[in-house]
């Protein structure tokens, strides 16, 4: 990463903007059994058993379908970019002195890493957080997921199938170019929701986009499709480039209802050094930690 930008994410803190580089830096193109025949004695009499009921087959799709997504919004003009979208989540939902952690997997080339240690120490100390999860992270790191997902401690969210920003006319974030129509919005959200919905038995019910960049018609349209678009307002770890002692201070100074953003897929970083030095400090001050979800 280039000096310059180096030094503008170090220099972000509570509430501040930031190039999620953890992110950013990522390439952004696509990625029953026969029965056995058992001889019956001809004395033995079987009374049918009650037909079972039929168990509800699970819808992997969105609430709406791509067709009406793109009749809905496809030629509505966008009037805002950036965090704050309406209707995005950018704080934590429960009251009082409560921080949300939020650490995010973006996969591909180079951004497919899994910070064993931050996952560890949260374990430890059973602090919740929610994972944001990207399908080519999900795919790299198959059997980790599944540990994960199988965890009350934290709970599964979507991080988009491409890793992209979210825009219905092709705007782009720290050089990543986004989603340049409704429909393209839609594919980036659909594919990771499906592959989630399959994995974990049950639809994810949050997103964040790559950068959590969103325009106002996107975050419309993950709305429709059922999942709450979310970004934040403490980042972290500067996209996985802060050091323990940036990511440390960054996160001991948030404040009731913080969502804080961090990285779990660059174990290299300074993010599980700087969150198990922060995490004690929040907790001596009276502050929990709760999933997304958690009210």
């Amino acid at each position: 990463m280039p000096t310059s930008r180096r030094t503008m994410l170090a220099a972000l803190v509570t509430g501040a903007a930031g190039a999620l580089a953890g992110c950013a830096r990522l390439s952004t193109t696509a990625s029953g059994h026969p029965s056995a025949s058992v001889a019956v004695p001809r004395s033995v009499v079987f009374t049918p058993a009650p037909a079972p009921t039929p168990t509800p087959t699970l819808q992997a799709a969105p609430a709406v379908t791509r067709a009406q997504v793109v009749a809905r919004y496809g030629q509505l003009s966008p009037h805002y970019w950036g965090f704050g979208a309406p209707g995005v989540l950018r704080h934590a939902p429960a009251g009082g002195r409560v921080i949300a952690l939020t650490f995010d997997a973006c996969g591909g080339p180079g951004g497919s890493g899994y910070d064993q240690a931050l996952i560890d120490f949260l374990r430890q100390r059973e602090v919740p957080a929610t994972l944001f999860l990207n399908s080519r992270w999900i795919d790299a790191n198959l059997a980790a997921f599944r540990q994960l997902a199988a965890e009350p401690l934290f709970e599964i969210g979507n991080h988009g199938t491409r890793h992209l920003p979210l825009s219905v006319s092709g705007r782009s974030a720290y050089g990543i170019p986004g989603t340049r129509n409704a429909g393209e919005v839609y594919d980036e959200v659909a594919g990771n929701h499906e592959k989630l919905t399959r994995l974990l038995g049950r639809a994810p019910r949050f997103f964040r986009s790559g950068t959590a960049y969103y325009d106002d018609i996107a975050a419309r349209i993950v709305n429709d499709m059922g999942e709450r678009p979310v970004t934040f307002d403490v980042n972290g770890d500067g996209g996985a480039t802060f050091t323990p002692a940036e990511v440390s201070s960054t996160v001991a100074a948030a404040g009731p209802g913080s969502l804080v953003i961090g990285h779990m897929n660059h174990p290299e970083g300074g993010t599980a050094q700087g969150i198990a030095a922060a995490v004690p400090s929040l907790l001596a001050r009276g502050y929990r930690f709760v999933r997304l979800s958690d009210q």
